[in-house]
């Protein structure tokens, strides 16, 4: 059975896309997947990129791009009352509930939920409040030890090579993207036609630099 580490950030609309979408584009196969929260800014400030929501015609067509999404593929989602905001309390929750490694797609749903399904600020005190008192860890989200856990498993996803979310990591593969679950499931299913594709960059060289 693959295992399949799944790069999230609760920031992100298509992490929740991906994350609902993932089992019903992989029904019928046989895989394990372990949830991975972590920061994307971290990942977005180590190749010195802005994040979509920074810029303002990149912003206006996200939000526009991952509702048309949802509704053609039937999944709930609201947008927050306001978007982008600081993710690290619901990142950390996520780890403060983790068992056996990592969060579990439980925990990681219910925190997509409060924000994508909603419509209310996702950082106000008292919903984090209320959501803290839902999940019930047993580890204290501001504590030093859940804040390692955060900043490790960002650090193995920027030494694995991933860049953004949602990510999906399987046989030293990364598959980014929600439009990248067609791809992560021929992987799975050994389509030799994914073999040619993953080889063509190395066939390209290297053009303009800026």
């Amino acid at each position: 059975m693959k295992r399949i580490d799944v790069h999230l950030d609760f920031i992100s609309p298509y992490a929740w896309l991906a994350f609902e979408q993932l089992p019903r584009a992989l029904e019928g196969l046989g895989y394990e997947a372990s949830y991975r929260p972590i920061l994307l800014a971290a990942l977005l400030r180590h190749h010195g990129q802005l994040g979509p929501a920074e810029i303002a015609p990149k912003r206006d067509w996200t939000y526009r791009h991952v509702l048309w999404l949802a509704h053609r593929q039937g999944a709930e989602l609201r947008m927050p009352a306001a978007h982008p905001f600081n993710p690290l309390a619901l990142l950390r929750l996520a780890w403060a509930c983790a068992r056996q490694g990592a969060p579990s797609r439980y925990v990681c749903e219910t925190i997509f939920r409060h924000v994508w399904c909603s419509g209310e600020a996702a950082d106000d005190p008292r919903r984090l409040a209320a959501l803290t008192a839902v999940l019930a860890s047993e580890r204290d989200p501001a504590g030093d030890e859940v804040k390692q856990d955060l900043r490790a498993a960002t650090d193995a996803a920027l030494a694995a090579g991933v860049f953004g979310v949602p990510t999906f990591g399987v046989d030293g593969r990364l598959f980014w993207g929600v439009d990248s679950l067609p791809m992560l499931r021929a992987h799975l299913e050994g389509d030799p036609a994914l073999d040619a594709a993953w080889a063509a960059p190395a066939s390209v060289a290297q053009g303009v630099r800026r």
